[in-house]
């Protein structure tokens, strides 16, 4: 789902700054679609509240509505460690470059990215910065969903939806080797 913002006559803003887009009928739209999807998913209950909250009016900016669905999701896929942002580190940079101050910043002597993220990456850079540039191909966890076959790469909260409290399990379970 794409959450409307405000852009016309803003520039280019930072990620920190997008403003939601409030007008028309989408968060009702949207909610109900969601209901609509999961309506029968043995863990819907559980989340119900936590949706709601999300399309409801109670969130200004894409951040801190991202960052709600995220520490959400953290919690019921037992995933517990800090989130940092970019705007906390105070990096003005772009590219490879961005990633390669980031790691500096955070004292990383290795940064981790998924294979097709390759083409948007200078691996030379991180060569000479002296950063180990590590790909990885992710193998995606299979479990139970509503609906016939299985479909890779829906969301996390297919995951959570669909798997409850077992969520973390079919995570781990998928990514020991990694």
């Amino acid at each position: 789902m794409t959450i409307p913002v405000w852009k016309k006559g803003l520039g280019l803003q930072k990620i920190n700054e997008v403003m939601i887009c409030k007008e028309g009928r989408w968060p009702r739209k949207y909610l109900a679609s969601f209901k609509n999807a999961y309506e029968n998913a043995p863990y819907l209950r559980d989340h119900l509240n936590f949706i709601e909250k999300i399309f409801s009016s109670e969130f200004k900016k894409l951040i801190d509505m991202n960052l709600t669905i995220l520490r959400h999701l953290m919690e019921h896929l037992r995933i517990n460690t800090r989130i940092m942002l970019l705007s906390e580190l105070g990096i003005d940079a772009t590219g490879s470059r961005l990633l390669i101050e980031i790691c500096r910043k955070l004292k990383a002597d290795s940064f981790l990215s998924q294979s097709p993220a390759k083409r948007y990456i200078d691996a030379d850079m991180f060569k000479d910065a002296g950063i180990r540039l590590r790909l990885f191909n992710l193998p995606h966890p299979i479990y139970p969903e509503l609906w016939g076959d299985f479909i890779p790469n829906l969301s996390a909260f297919d995951l959570v939806l669909n798997c409850g409290p077992k969520a973390p399990d079919v995570l781990i379970s998928k990514y020991k080797e990694c």
